[in-house]
């Protein structure tokens, strides 16, 4: 499955010489082998001798082994980090449309049951490896004892994996459905912590949501996985089955062969015995491969390949914004997939101007595309058709990075970080202190060293830390969507009243996404959306209104 070549250089590296080192460690374990056999069909060889060579036999296996294992640690340790990194910085780097539509769960699933079964495959690879040189030693011995018997024994594993393999293929299918039955249950576990308070309050949906989610998807994952289990042990039993099968078959066929001496006849017994942990861990190891080729097809099916993901990841200018005067929409369309029943929102076409220093209130009905508007304005969402230019210059895929960091926003959806990642201005904390106490939070909040002592707040309190955030980034956009929703009306007059002027005195453009239409008349310009479209637009210095219907209107 590739496994391997995924992975960074150093972690090759590492695995190759586990894989050395367990190669080495199969061939003192055949050694042994021979040793012990030989030994035990010359009891007259000096035991000088005998003591010598086992023991730089046993100490030499002990080394390698002892050494395959330290190098598998570091090699599983390396792994599992060096995917986690990767995943994580793919799913940074994929479009938001890509991962909205693939959804929270999945990508969290992927985050952690995947990646785990994905280095724990890589981690037995060089047990694997260990395994098969174990294997490899002692058919080597076998074919000098006896390379007829070797033949023999080599057709009745052939065809006994053969039988084997066409069992776990049920099993196989068993647990693709219960990783596909993960997903499910992972979306059910984000409603139960989400939609707690929910739950409580309504005991007829919480014995539904108990019964007919959790249970239901809990059922399926356990149907699945035991049935999965049955099959791969029904395969266990009957490898095994054949396996002693073999030994007897072996112990007459020798015992039938009078051109065969004693050595060769124990030999062969004590290789057989000797090979059954290894046969079984190779047996063993097929559920975690296999698992983990469900979890790469997972990843895949994700659209994040775990290949070149440092290419993806386009590297942001680190040199200061420059001055900008204007923002232009020509013609940008965006729309998102059609629903089941074959509906499809479309924002636009829309033809829309930002220029330095105005604050724009953005105002319209619930799902008429204003919050849509927001993330292709911040460069979240890539029009699919028409054009975004700053100052005449067209944002492209190669310079939408640089684009971004234009933007700060405080989305209605928002996220609150525990910490001011990524600021790293002379005296941060000085400064987010007084932000604290202008935004009333100093006796709930400190910050030290750029982390928050608490963010376990109520939602208007976290929105307001969020809001500091945004003020510390001093970007030269801002977008608010819907910031004084969770806001009581001391704090809406703070916001409107005095932040947003002192942004604009700042000569920052402010958009804001707002129902509160008392403090329009603060704004330059007032837009109005409707079903996706640009329905009219009000300069509040000129008094100019542009109206695409004329039944359309605007509180002024």
């Amino acid at each position: 499955m590739n496994l391997i070549w995924l992975l960074p250089a150093r972690s090759r590296l590492l695995a190759a010489a586990a894989i050395i080192a367990g190669l080495v460690s199969g061939a003192f374990s055949a050694g042994l082998l021979a040793f012990i056999n030989r030994a035990l069909n010359n009891p007259d060889r000096s035991q000088t001798l005998l003591v010598v060579g086992f023991a730089g036999l046993l100490v030499g296996k002990v080394l390698a082994n002892a050494t395959a294992r330290l190098l598998l640690n570091h090699f599983t340790q390396e792994t599992i980090s060096e995917l986690c990194r990767k995943l994580s910085r793919r799913v940074i780097a994929t479009p938001l449309t890509q991962l909205e539509r693939v959804g929270i769960p999945r990508i969290l699933a992927t985050l952690t049951d995947d990646v785990a079964w994905i280095g724990w495959a890589a981690q037995n690879v060089p047990v694997f490896a260990m395994n098969v040189a174990v294997l490899a030693g002692c058919a080597i011995y076998l074919g000098w004892l006896s390379w007829q018997i070797l033949i023999g024994v080599t057709v009745f594993i052939v065809i006994g994996s053969l039988g084997y393999r066409i069992l776990v293929r049920r099993a196989y299918r068993y647990l693709q459905h219960a990783r596909d039955t993960r997903d499910v249950l992972f979306q059910h576990f984000r409603g139960l912590t989400e939609g707690i308070k929910e739950l409580k309050l309504h005991a007829g949906r919480r014995d539904a949501f108990l019964a007919e989610r959790i249970a239901t998807a809990t059922e399926a994952l356990r149907r699945d996985a035991l049935a999965g289990v049955r099959y791969h042990t029904v395969a266990d039993s009957f490898s095994q089955l054949l396996f002693y099968c073999l030994i007897c078959g072996t112990i007459f066929a020798t015992t039938a062969m009078p051109n065969l001496g004693p050595e060769a006849r124990t030999g062969y017994v004590l290789a057989l015995l000797y090979i059954m942990s290894p046969v079984w861990g190779l047996m063993e190891g097929w559920p975690i491969f296999a698992r983990a080729q469900i979890a790469l097809e997972k990843v895949k099916d994700l659209g994040v390949s775990l290949g070149g993901l440092d290419a993806e990841l386009v590297k942001v200018d680190p040199e200061p914004l420059s001055e900008w005067d204007c923002l232009d929409l020509k013609g940008v369309t965006f729309a998102y997939p059609t629903d089941d029943e074959g509906r499809a929102f479309l924002l636009g076409p829309l033809d829309f101007t930002l220029r330095r220093g105005e604050l724009i209130f953005v105002v319209g009905g619930n799902g008429s595309g204003k919050s849509t508007l927001m993330k292709v304005l911040t460069g979240l969402y890539s029009p699919q058709r028409g054009t975004i230019q700053l100052d005449g210059q067209s944002i492209t895929d190669e310079n939408r990075e640089d684009y971004c960091r234009y933007f700060s926003a405080v989305f209605s959806d928002f996220y609150l970080f525990d910490s001011l990642l990524g600021l790293n201005r002379h005296d941060l904390d000085g400064s987010a202190s007084r932000y604290l106490v202008e935004l009333e939070l100093e006796g709930k909040v400190k910050v030290s060293g750029g982390a928050f002592s608490t963010t376990a707040l109520s939602q208007g309190q976290r929105k307001r830390l969020a809001l500091m955030t945004a003020f510390l980034e001093d970007r030269p956009i801002y977008m608010f969507d819907e910031w004084a929703a969770d806001q009581d009306p001391h704090y809406r007059e703070i916001f409107y009243k005095r932040m947003l002027p002192e942004l604009k005195a700042r000569g920052k453009t402010i958009v804001v996404i707002s129902h509160d239409d008392r403090y329009y008349h603060l704004g330059d310009r007032i837009v109005k959306l409707e079903d996706g479209t640009l329905m009219a637009e009000i300069d509040k210095v000129t008094g100019r209104t542009i109206q695409n219907r004329p039944e359309i209107a605007i509180r002024r």
